[in-house]
C-alpha cells in the first residue's frame, strides 16, 4: 500500500510541472506527515548537513567547473574541428563528427548535458550550411550527449557508487568499453541512414591527409586531460574527488597555453600539478585540510593566470557561474532524494517490495527484465538523477540479491539512464540540443531524429545482459 501511495503522489507532482527537487522534497515531507506525524522532519537539518559533507561529492562541482574551462577557452570548437577531418569521410558527415566529439568531451566532463551543450553550440550551424537531414542531425547531439555520463569520469557513477557503496574506479574502468561500443553502435544507425537514404548525409566535407596531420595538436588536450585525471585514479596516486581538482588545475593550463602559447607559463602549471598531486597524497594530514590545500592551490593558479591576463577574468567568471548553478541544481536534488530514500526505508517500502517480487517466484532474469522494463517506462517522465538517486537504494538491494554484479548493474543502469536522456515527454538532452537552436524549429525535431537512437541503446542494453563481460572485463582484469 505504502509503494502505491508513494508511487500515485509521485506521478501527480511530476505531471504538475514542478521542479525536480520540489518534487522530491514534497513527496518526502507529505509521507513523512502521513506515516510519521511529521517526526522525521526533526532530524533533517543534521541528515542534510551529514551527507553534504560527503567527500566524495566534492568532485561534482570540480568536474562541472572542467567542462565548463574546457568550453569557454575554445578548447571544445577546436577539438570539433579536428574530429571533423578525421570522421567527416563516413556516409553522414558531421554527424559522425557530432558523436566522436561528444565521445571525446565526454571524457573530461562528466556530464551529459555539458557534452550536449558544448557539441550542439558548435556543431548545430553546420546543419543548414551543408544541407544535412535536421532531424537526424539533432538526434546524433542529443544522443551524443548521454555518453557524457558513461565514459568516465563520470558524475552518475560517482552518485550510483556513494549510494550502494560501490568502488568509482571499478565503475569507470567498467564504463569504458560499453561507452566506445555505444558510440560505435550510434554511428552504425547514422551510416544505416545515410546509406539509405543518401541525401540525408549533406555536402561531403573537403579534406586531406594533410589537414588530419595538421589538426591533430587538437585532438591532444583532451586526451591529456583524460590520461591526467583518469590515469591519476588508476596509478593510485588520488581518488575521484582528487583527480577532479587536478584535472582542473591542468585544464587552466591547457585554456592558457590555448591563448597565449606561453611555454613558461605552461611549465608552471606542470610543477603546480604536480604539487597539486603531492598535497593530496599527503596521508599524514587530515582530509579536509588536504581539500583546503589543493583548493588553495587551484586559487592561486586561477588568481596568477587572470593577474597576468594569461586568461580572461570574464572567462572564469562566466565558468564559475555556470558551476555554482549547474551544482546548485544537482545538489539539491541529490539532498532531496537522499531524504526521500530515508523517509522511504523507515516506511518499509523497499523491504515490502522485495517480498512482493519474491512472492511472483520469478527467475532472476524475469526480474531483471521487469526491473529494465520499468525504467525504460519511468525514464519518460523522471529526469535521469532524480530516477537514480530514488530507485537505485530500492532496486539494487533486489539486484544484488539475485547474485548480479554491482559493478556490471552499476552500468546497465547508467545505459538505462542514457535512454531516459532522449526519451519524451521528459528526455533532458532533447530540451538541452532544443535549446541551443534559440526558438528555430519545433521540439519535435529533436524527438524524432533521437527515436533511432533509442533503439541503439536498446540493442546495448540486451549486449550487457547477454555478456556481462563486457563492462566486467576491465575491472576484473585490474582489480580481481
Amino acid at each position: 500500500m505504502a509503494a502505491f501511495l508513494t508511487l500515485a503522489i509521485l506521478l501527480i507532482l511530476v505531471f504538475g510541472a514542478i521542479p525536480v527537487a520540489a518534487v522530491l522534497g514534497m513527496l518526502s515531507l507529505t509521507l513523512d506527515q502521513i506515516y510519521f506525524s511529521g517526526g522525521l522532519q526533526n532530524a533533517l537539518g543534521e541528515f542534510v548537513w551529514e551527507k553534504s559533507k560527503e567527500f566524495i561529492l566534492v568532485a561534482i562541482p570540480m568536474f562541472i567547473l572542467l567542462g565548463e574551462i574546457m568550453l569557454r577557452a575554445g578548447i571544445a570548437q577546436r577539438m570539433y574541428n579536428a574530429v571533423i577531418q578525421w570522421l567527416s569521410w563516413l556516409p553522414g558527415g558531421l554527424m559522425h563528427a557530432n558523436i566522436g566529439s561528444c565521445a571525446i568531451f565526454a571524457a573530461s566532463s562528466g556530464s551529459s548535458v555539458a557534452t550536449a551543450a558544448t557539441v550542439g553550440t558548435v556543431a548545430i550551424p553546420e546543419i543548414e550550411k551543408r544541407g544535412y537531414n535536421e532531424r537526424l542531425f539533432l538526434g546524433t547531439l542529443a544522443a551524443g550527449g548521454t555518453l557524457g555520463i558513461l565514459i568516465p569520469p563520470s558524475i552518475n557513477l560517482i552518485i550510483y557508487g556513494l549510494i550502494t557503496e560501490t568502488s568509482v574506479p571499478e565503475l569507470y574502468l567498467a564504463g569504458i568499453i560499453p561507452g566506445l561500443l555505444l558510440s560505435i553502435i550510434f554511428m552504425l544507425v547514422v551510416i544505416a541512414a545515410c546509406l539509405y537514404r543518401p541525401a540525408w548525409g549533406g555536402a561531403p566535407v573537403p579534406t586531406t591527409w594533410a589537414d588530419r596531420i595538421r589538426v591533430l595538436p587538437d585532438l591532444l588536450p583532451p586526451v591529456l586531460l583524460f590520461v591526467v585525471v583518469v590515469g591519476s585514479i588508476y596509478a593510485g596516486i588520488a581518488t575521484p574527488t582528487e583527480a577532479a581538482s587536478v584535472g582542473v588545475v591542468f585544464a587552466i593550463g591547457l585554456a592558457a597555453w590555448h591563448r597565449t602559447g606561453g611555454f613558461k607559463f605552461w611549465i608552471g602549471i606542470a610543477l603546480l600539478t604536480v604539487v597539486e598531486i603531492i598535497v593530496v597524497q599527503l596521508e599524514i594530514i587530515p582530509t579536509q585540510f588536504r581539500i583546503m590545500a589543493a583548493t588553495a592551490i587551484l586559487l592561486a593558479a586561477i588568481l596568477y593566470a587572470v593577474k597576468r591576463d594569461i586568461i580572461p577574468g570574464r572567462m572564469f567568471l562566466e565558468a564559475f557561474k555556470g558551476t555554482m548553478r549547474s551544482t546548485a541544481m544537482i545538489m539539491l536534488i541529490i539532498l532531496a532524494a537522499v531524504f526521500l530514500n530515508f523517509v522511504l526505508g523507515f516506511m518499509g517500502v523497499t523491504k515490502d517490495i522485495i517480498d512482493f517480487i519474491a512472492a511472483m517466484g520469478l527467475t532472476p532474469f524475469e526480474t531483471l527484465l521487469i526491473i529494465v522494463g520499468f525504467y525504460l517506462i519511468l525514464g519518460m517522465f523522471m529526469e535521469t538523477l532524480s530516477m537514480m538517486l530514488t530507485t537505485v537504494p530500492i532496486v539494487f538491494p533486489i539486484v544484488s540479491g539475485l547474485g548480479y554484479d554491482p559493478v556490471w548493474f552499476g552500468i546497465l543502469v547508467t545505459v538505462l539512464m542514457e535512454t531516459a536522456l532522449i526519451t519524451p515527454p521528459i528526455g533532458v538532452n532533447l530540451y538541452v540540443v532544443h535549446g541551443v537552436r534559440e526558438g528555430r524549429g519545433k521540439f519535435n525535431d529533436v524527438a524524432v531524429g533521437s527515436i533511432p537512437f533509442v533503439f541503439a541503446m536498446l540493442v546495448m542494453i540486451a549486449l550487457l545482459i547477454a555478456l556481462p563481460d563486457l563492462a566486467l572485463y576491465l575491472p576484473t582484469e585490474v582489480y580481481r
